[in-house]
């Protein structure tokens, strides 16, 4: 169940411009935090009164916590669990990404980067969902597809048994279902009200092409994509029927229907959750033998069922990049992508600007610096450069050698 524990990590907040492009996908959101555990609005101080100190936990049979509150956004409440949680999350998230790639200053120096606007991230997401319902934004289609998604990537059988896992793992399932509700809202309000008012001309990308075409110049290169059906820890009676699912797989490809979406359903690998999508590869960097077959193909050809130590393989030229400068049209789509980066970080800053002018913001004394500073208004951060880099790993093969670590191609 280690794939469920990664569905509860994607409910984990994370830097507002962490922004995919449009030549790849909508714009994505910060990542909710589960609903506070007081409802808006029950603990709201009286007018006239001193705000009282958070009470502590009482001792005996009938002892509750009392939430301490560190904000309010119009209605709604931040406490300091889900900060506290927040900022597990965040560390969580980084030593995932780290994974031996970087020194323990390195980790630390992000962790903290990361951790510093957490309470930030969960007040801009609070005001991105109030917006989405004041525009009465209609999601639950979408949620239950995003359920059913990840029913089929973590290969449970029903949406019962998805519930269950998501509960053995101690989330509570209501608010698993509501941290997603909110990813997906605040991915649309980001969409309609900021992303769509961003639009990159031809004659830019030409402009840019132009002038950094030393940027473009490149080594031979493949970008390949897999579906892998595992045969590790299988009997050898259960291997003609695991052949036939990845021969399945493959014919379904060939038939017409989308690699990525197969890869999703079909691939074994962790590398299903985003398409079969493995990374850019130079010569020298597989083994010979793979090597001699995947650098001979033409963009989106597919090779036959391949038989390996993991398991059974197919793999996909998504893109070749011949030695040299690369044409526009081989880098335009990746151009696109930094230009509207550039844009949709300001267009970000001004637009949540906006709604917390619109809004009415409080945070407790002593937790203002890390929500952006300020008494009642929060003032702006800039968001940190490394924020909007698409971050994507190898896939250790054992078969085919060394691997890359070049990101994944424009127009994924």
């Amino acid at each position: 169940m280690r794939d469920v524990i990664l569905l509860v990590a994607f409910c984990a907040p994370m830097p507002l411009f962490a922004q995919d492009q449009p030549a790849s996908s909508a714009p994505q959101p910060p990542k909710p935090q589960a609903p506070a555990l007081e409802k808006p609005g029950t603990a709201a101080p009286e007018p006239a009164k001193k705000p009282a100190e958070p009470k502590k936990p009482v001792e005996g049979a009938n002892a509750r916590t009392v939430e301490e509150i560190i904000a309010r956004v119009n209605n709604e409440i931040i406490t300091r669990s889900e900060l506290d949680k927040a900022r597990i999350a965040a560390e969580e998230d980084a030593r995932q990404e780290c994974q031996g790639k970087c020194t323990p200053e390195q980790l630390r120096t992000d962790i903290d980067d990361r951790q510093k606007f957490t309470l930030r991230d969960l007040i801009d997401q609070s005001l991105l969902v109030q917006r989405g319902k004041d525009m009465g934004i209609n999601v639950e289609p979408d949620v239950i597809k995003k359920l059913d998604q990840l029913r089929q990537q973590n290969k449970i059988d029903s949406m019962e048994d998805l519930e269950k896992a998501v509960t053995a793992q101690g989330s509570n399932w209501e608010d698993f279902k509501n941290n997603i509700r909110n990813g997906i809202l605040t991915q649309r309000v980001i969409s309609n009200e900021v992303g769509s008012h961003i639009t990159i001309g031809k004659d830019e990308v030409g402009k840019y092409y132009n002038e950094h075409k030393k940027e473009f110049i490149r080594p031979e290169q493949v970008a390949l994509r897999e579906i892998e059906v595992s045969t590790e820890g299988k009997k050898d009676e259960d291997l003609p029927e695991l052949k036939k699912k990845a021969e399945t797989a493959l014919k379904r490809v060939k038939d017409g229907e989308d690699f990525g979406e197969i890869a999703k359903r079909f691939s074994d690998s962790s590398t299903a959750k985003q398409g079969g999508f493995l990374g850019v590869y130079k010569r020298g960097e597989l083994s010979k033998a793979l090597e001699d077959i995947v650098f001979k193909m033409k963009k989106n050809e597919l090779t036959d069922v391949m038989d390996t130590k993991q398991g059974y393989l197919v793999l996909q030229v998504l893109e070749r990049y011949e030695e040299g400068e690369q044409p526009l049209a081989k880098v335009e789509n990746e151009i696109m992508d930094h230009l509207y980066s550039q844009r949709m970080e300001p267009a970000m800053r001004n637009y949540l600007k906006t709604l917390r002018e619109q809004s009415y913001v409080v945070i407790k004394p002593g937790y203002q610096e890390i929500a952006g500073g300020g008494n009642s208004e929060i003032q702006e951060v800039s968001a940190t450069p490394e924020a909007s880099k698409s971050k994507k790993s190898h896939k250790k093969y054992l078969l085919f050698g060394k691997k890359s670590a070049s990101g994944q191609p424009s127009g994924q």
